[in-house]
């Protein structure tokens, strides 16, 4: 079944309250495309789940289309220091900031894997997270007695994956890191792929060993050229400083308009369609 659309129709899959995953980490990889695209489709109340975010949860929160965000970390961790549309949007109260340990995302991930209410997290013994975040409780082992805490498990409704090839069938190869990207596909309810390019089924089993998210998973594809960007994509090319700069400067509607703008015409290419 060819799975390839338009980003509208892709990101239109999402509905307001949703529950949605995104991949890459921090700067790079990052499904950036489909992030605009959220933005542009005015989607509200989302509940974000990221491992290790950055510009695309600063731009999502900044677009007005969160409504919590649970993530381990929020940070440009570079010279552009932290997410501050995400970090004044939670000081004024507008989005909810469920804290996590990075590890504690994935423990929650795998609960949601595997169909399971919540997973033990042996590492978070003594933190203010426990508290803190309605996510986790603390329980009596019931083999050993000891007290031991858990995490509820995450199942986003919905997955965005940045790739860098796929067929049209869905069936997708990541260079480089593959982060978290794999749990994500496993432990979501549906998953939409943006790639920098299609391949031919026969070109993927070519490469069956490199697949890494099977297409019978995924529910949509959209063909991205330069879909991170302005982050990274491993061997492809590097974070654009210029364009992240420009985007924490401008602080009013017209820079996030003009951002929006600057991309649209590269978030469409998809619409050829063009399988190689």
């Amino acid at each position: 079944m060819n799975k390839v659309v338009n980003i509208s129709d892709a990101i239109s899959i999402i509905k307001d309250g949703d529950t949605v995953a995104l991949g890459g980490n921090t700067l790079h990889r990052a499904p950036m495309a489909l992030a605009r695209e959220i933005v542009r489709q005015r989607k509200k109340k989302l509940n974000i789940i990221k491992t290790a975010g950055a510009h695309e949860v600063d731009l999502l929160v900044r677009g007005d289309c969160v409504e919590s965000v649970t993530a381990g970390f929020i940070s440009y961790e570079t010279e552009f220091g932290l997410a501050m549309y995400y970090r004044k949007a939670v000081e004024a109260g507008k989005v909810k900031a469920n804290e996590h340990a990075c590890y504690t995302v994935m423990c929650a991930l795998n609960a949601g894997k595997i169909n399971v209410p919540f997973m033990p997290v042996y590492g978070l013994k003594n933190s203010d997270l426990i508290n803190a975040n309605d996510y986790f409780r603390v329980i009596t082992d019931p083999f050993t007695g000891d007290s031991i805490t858990v995490v509820k498990a995450i199942k986003p409704d919905v997955a965005l994956i940045h790739v860098s090839e796929c067929d049209e069938h869905g069936n997708a190869i990541i260079d480089g890191p593959v982060y978290d990207d794999v749990l994500m596909s496993r432990a979501s309810n549906k998953i939409i792929i943006s790639t920098e390019k299609i391949i031919s089924p026969s070109q993927i089993r070519l490469k069956q060993d490199r697949v890494v998210i099977p297409g019978f998973l995924v529910h949509a594809v959209v063909n991205i050229p330069r879909g991170a960007a302005p982050c990274s994509q491993p061997g492809k090319y590097d974070i654009n400083k210029k364009v992240l700069s420009d985007f924490i400067n401008n602080k009013d509607n017209d820079g996030l308009m003009k951002y929006l703008s600057d991309y649209e015409y590269a978030d469409k290419k998809m619409e050829r369609k063009n399988v190689l």
